[in-house]
């Protein structure tokens, strides 16, 4: 569903994203795991037609995002990390053009708005202006927002920030019955313990490169981890091991 070929992004200098090549599959919850500035924000945003790749392809279902970003789009419900929404607009009328981004209207997407809203706990607030909205109930929005018009695929970095644990569990729930539908789940996130227990596949990117890629159990067998965590294994790709074995010493 989900397919990049070569993909690199530079600034000057720096690679930020090197040669990326990688394929999600339809109906999977995939995790993109990786330290801060490992290249997975931007890998994301080039996916979601946000950055322009320096070089390579991204293609969403069959359509390439560089040649046919309309068709691409049309699959796609991004969820950035930081809910940035215009405060001016109601919770109802910020779904209703959001929809319309993507040419739909009417009675079906307000109905469709309403049934979000509920899901999210925020049908009080739907003719409140956004700029009342806590944190957690912007991003709560913005996560409505991504599923308004029915995608195919969604990509989301960091989907738990600024959600109580309740909300996070809701979400948690949203995506596996959206892969059990068919849809797929492209996820970045900081959480181990979350991409562990809920990502069927993952990739762990350091230095704007694939480093393991595939179940836990190949991630295990990929860098000799025995029955290790998602945690223990992260850290020895990343090269994180010995600063975890220094601060045990520290501790102990």
């Amino acid at each position: 569903m989900v397919r990049l070929e070569g993909l690199t992004k530079t600034y000057g200098s720096f690679r930020a994203v090197d040669g990326i090549d990688l394929h999600v599959p339809r109906g999977s919850l995939y995790g993109f795991i990786g330290p801060n500035g490992a290249g997975k924000t931007t890998s994301l945003r080039m996916i979601a037609g946000i950055l322009k790749p320096t070089s390579g392809r991204v293609w969403l279902g069959g359509d390439d995002v560089s040649e046919d970003p309309m068709a691409a789009k049309q699959r796609l419900g991004f969820i950035p990390d930081r809910p940035f929404v215009y405060e001016k607009l109601t919770g109802g009328e910020f779904l209703r053009f959001v929809a319309g981004l993507y040419g739909q209207d009417g009675e079906k997407v307000e109905k469709r708005s309403d049934e979000l809203l509920e899901l999210f706990e925020l049908t009080p607030w739907k003719n409140e202006l956004v700029e009342a909205y806590s944190h957690g109930m912007r991003q709560k929005l913005i996560i409505s927002s991504a599923l308004v018009h029915r995608p195919e695929v969604i990509v989301v970095d960091e989907p738990m920030v600024g959600l109580d644990p309740r909300g996070a569990r809701l979400l948690k729930d949203i995506f596996r019955g959206f892969v059990e539908r068919g849809g797929t789940v492209l996820m970045s996130t900081h959480t181990l313990e979350v991409a562990q227990v809920v990502c069927d596949r993952m990739a762990i990117i350091q230095g704007g490169k694939i480093a393991a890629e595939g179940t836990m159990d190949d991630l295990r067998k990929q860098t000799e981890s025995g029955d290790g965590s998602l945690e223990d294994l992260f850290l020895k790709v990343t090269g994180g091991a010995a600063e975890k074995e220094l601060a045990s010493i520290l501790e102990g």
